[in-house]
């Protein structure tokens, strides 16, 4: 009989391999990554466009141009796609990105006729309708206006418009009068500029045979257009370039303080980045991590604390977030650089660094569970520029990293002087 009186064995995660996708090209030289599984009904296809805020001329050009793919085409209205697509039981998604803007089906294999065709036609002859963007507007500045008022949102704007600089693709924070702004022909602009056959990915997995990708060659496969010209970045603007300090924002009628804590990174190819992910673990990345244990354990300072890192295509960057109750802010400020320091100061026992390495293998063999999260881990190594090498050397780092090690970058990037300290409410 099962003993529930005592915890189940921990046991370690011995076998972590990335499924390899077939590569397939259509005739006019989009890539398909295919991961087949036979016998599975379910079918998921992705189109990925290197279409964010990079490559935007006019802010929230990526942002509308995605949102508005769906709501209207040359042949059929929104409501016409939404109700064909609910008929067949199938789905879309549309992922948010900085860098990439994506498009997810899906459906059941059997019907794959029928809404493979859609899916195609949103994406290669989509109308805007001016009512559909009149709406977007509006809703979009009712939803910023309701987000405004709330203090981890002020927070985290102000705290990446620092890091990253306000004119910055990844620091710029829209306003009512960018969403006013925007009008249609920046939306088919952008579109006919960047939603083009040689700057698409697509990732098939699900019950992947000839019969599908004849489908896919059919619908995506004979639009052609010539090579695109990457822009520039822009430079960081001298706000992020200022020595980090701390800014306090205040609040009306906020019952609570919200803080974030950051400071600029880099992406995942970055030598130091596996190593970071365990850091960033060790401290404030699952539910028994340091920050939890104490500034909510025991302290009591609030209910959630978390610390991320963030990777972007062109950078990234690392920070702390909670609320706390107004009077315990600086308290709670203090404590969180006082555990960075201890991490600095002492290695991380063993006993500790051993639940670590479990919990982030752990989440690793979750996200190679079937069709569906594995295409999202393999769509996320292509789309970033990784290999199936990148990810054999995370699970390496994450099974052999040492104490020391964690010690030592841990004083090169959890310097206080380096992080900037948000404060709303």
């Amino acid at each position: 009989m099962l003993n529930r009186k005592s915890a189940p064995d921990i046991y370690e995660v011995r076998h972590l391999a990335l499924p390899h996708p077939e590569l397939k090209m259509l005739d006019n030289g989009i890539p398909v990554y295919v991961l087949d599984y036979p016998g599975q009904e379910i079918l998921k296809i992705e189109a990925v466009f290197r279409a964010g805020r990079a490559e935007e001329e006019k802010r929230l050009a990526s942002r509308a141009t995605a949102r508005l793919l769906r709501d209207g085409t040359v042949f059929k209205k929104g409501a016409e796609i939404a109700e064909h697509l609910d008929f067949y039981g199938a789905s879309m998604t549309v992922p948010t990105s900085l860098d990439t803007s994506s498009f997810v089906l899906f459906s059941l294999k059997k019907y794959a006729h029928e809404v493979i065709p859609t899916f195609a036609e949103m994406l290669q002859s989509p109308s805007f309708p001016e009512d559909e963007l009149e709406n977007f507007r509006r809703n979009s500045i009712q939803e910023l206006m309701v987000e405004l008022e709330k203090g981890e949102t002020v927070a985290y704007r102000k705290v990446t418009e620092l890091i990253f600089g306000d004119q910055h693709p990844y620091g710029y924070n829209s306003l009512p009068e960018d969403y006013e702004a925007i009008q249609r022909t920046d939306l088919q602009h952008f579109f006919e500029k960047w939603y083009t056959p040689d700057n698409c990915l697509l990732f098939a997995s699900g019950g992947i045979d000839n019969e599908i990708m004849g489908l896919l060659n059919q619908h995506f496969g004979s639009r052609q257009t010539g090579p695109l010209t990457r822009p520039t970045l822009p430079e960081q603007t001298s706000s992020a370039n200022h020595k980090p300090s701390s800014v306090h924002i205040p609040l009306a009628n906020s019952l609570q303080s919200a803080i974030k804590i950051g400071r600029m990174l880099f992406n995942r190819n970055h030598p130091d980045f596996n190593g970071l992910l365990v850091l960033n673990t060790v401290l404030g990345g699952y539910f028994g991590s340091r920050l939890m244990t104490n500034i909510r354990e025991k302290k009591g300072f609030t209910y959630n604390i978390y610390s991320t890192v963030d990777a972007y295509l062109r950078g990234g960057c690392f920070y702390i977030a909670t609320e706390v109750s107004p009077d315990k802010s600086t308290a709670a400020v203090r404590a969180i650089f006082r555990e960075m320091k201890k991490l600095c100061e002492t290695p991380v026992p063993e006993e500790e660094l051993s639940m670590v390495r479990n919990y982030i293998l752990g989440m690793l063999l979750n996200g190679l569970d079937g069709p569906i999260n594995s295409s999202d881990m393999v769509r996320n190594q292509i789309v970033e520029n990784q290999s199936p090498e990148n990810f054999e050397a995370l699970v390496q780092s994450v099974r052999s990293i040492t104490a020391e090690a964690l010690q030592s970058l841990a004083q090169q990037y959890f310097q206080p002087k380096d992080f900037w300290v948000v404060t709303v409410g």
